[in-house]
């Protein structure tokens, strides 16, 4: 482990340096890419500086010791170097911590897309329903949540919803949140009582910036259009709702939210931009999925990783078999609980994985 923590302080120094070149400067692209490669690292680096000068000083400390003549000060000394030595022990605790491989993304902001599956209405009922209990949750968190694009259903649920979270580990907080989400529950339409079994399924991409995914201009179709739905006469007077169409990969994004169309079509960009990210990913990854899972559980969209039990008033993550009974509670933004546990199991499947191939 600290011969990997020793090259990671050489690096931190290296793009130090790098970065203080005048021939990067006059380069944003690259500037930008160095700048997050040494923010990513900066935290290991800084501990180990501080593991360093903590040997440095027990170092000092025992030659002190040795040399010391009065025994009572001898003793002082003895003190000393174990309440030194428990601090170093806590210093390559946190070394070891800081050593897991984090997803580089966790920072970012994301995408996070809602859509009703399985169950028709009730469905879409649902799927309006973690709607708000996302909206509540980043309000409790100090996020930024906007809805960017809805498509509701007649009994005012939502066939599908875009939205956008902004703000510190947004894509971290998150991205435990993709895969089928099963509820069962009495839905408002039966009449004589009984449970029905629905389902919605939620995507979370994080947002990329620009230099990380190239879009030609030639590759994009730009459709304008009046938006639908709620929103008074001015959506039904302006062409400010924007869909972009990659046509290479057909990939379709679309933003109505705002009412600038120049608005509308950067966050569909922004859309477009973590949707082809994602397909890179995805791609890149396919070949090693069998062997090992970036996320806890699978990651597919397609696996049940989650019910919601109204008349129980349960919640089930079947991923960490974590069961709560405060379903209620839940809904209404206090989802801390089950994000903890899936960022607990994440580690320590991420931490499990490096023991077993050596790394610490």
């Amino acid at each position: 482990m600290f011969d990997r923590l020793a090259r990671v302080a050489l690096r931190y120094q290296e793009l130090g340096d790098a970065l203080a070149t005048n021939e990067i400067a006059a380069d944003p692209d690259k500037s930008i890419k160095l700048l997050r490669e040494r923010a990513s690292i900066e935290p290991v680096a800084l501990a180990y500086t501080r593991w360093q000068q903590l040997g440095q000083q027990i170092a000092d400390t025992a030659a002190l010791a040795d040399a010391e003549t009065d025994a009572e000060m001898r003793e002082l000394v003895r003190e000393e170097l174990a309440q030194l030595g428990g601090t170093v022990q806590l210093a390559e605790a946190e070394l070891r911590e800081l050593m897991i491989p984090r997803d580089p993304r966790d920072d970012n902001n994301c995408v996070v897309e809602v859509r009703a599956g399985t169950g028709g209405e009730e469905a879409g009922l649902f799927c309006g329903d973690l709607l708000k209990l996302y909206a509540r949750y980043c309000e409790r968190k100090g996020l930024q949540f906007e809805v960017l694009s809805s498509n509701e259903t007649e009994l005012g649920g939502y066939k599908e919803i875009v939205c956008f979270v902004q703000g510190a580990r947004a894509f971290a907080t998150f991205k435990h949140e993709s895969g089928t989400h099963r509820v069962q529950r009495i839905p408002t339409t039966e009449a004589q009582g009984r449970i029905h079994t629905s389902a919605c399924t939620v995507a979370v991409l994080p947002e990329v910036q620009e230099v990380d995914v190239e879009i030609r201009d030639s590759d994009l179709r730009i459709d304008t259009y009046r938006a639908g739905g709620a929103g008074g006469q001015h959506v039904n007077r302006t062409d400010s709702a924007v869909r972009i169409t990659h046509l290479p990969t057909g990939i379709v994004v679309q933003c109505q939210d705002e009412r600038s169309q120049h608005k509308n079509r950067a966050r569909a960009m922004m859309q477009l931009r973590a949707k082809l990210f994602d397909q890179q990913q995805q791609s890149q990854n396919a070949a090693q999925a069998a062997q090992r899972k970036e996320q806890v559980g699978s990651g597919d969209r397609s696996e049940r990783i989650r019910t919601y039990n109204f008349p129980q008033n349960r919640l089930t993550d079947h991923r960490v078999n974590l069961t709560l009974y405060n379903l209620d509670q839940i809904m209404q933004g206090e989802l801390d609980a089950v994000v903890t546990a899936l960022q607990a199991a994440e580690r320590a499947q991420l931490l499990a994985a490096e023991s077993e191939h050596g790394g610490l």
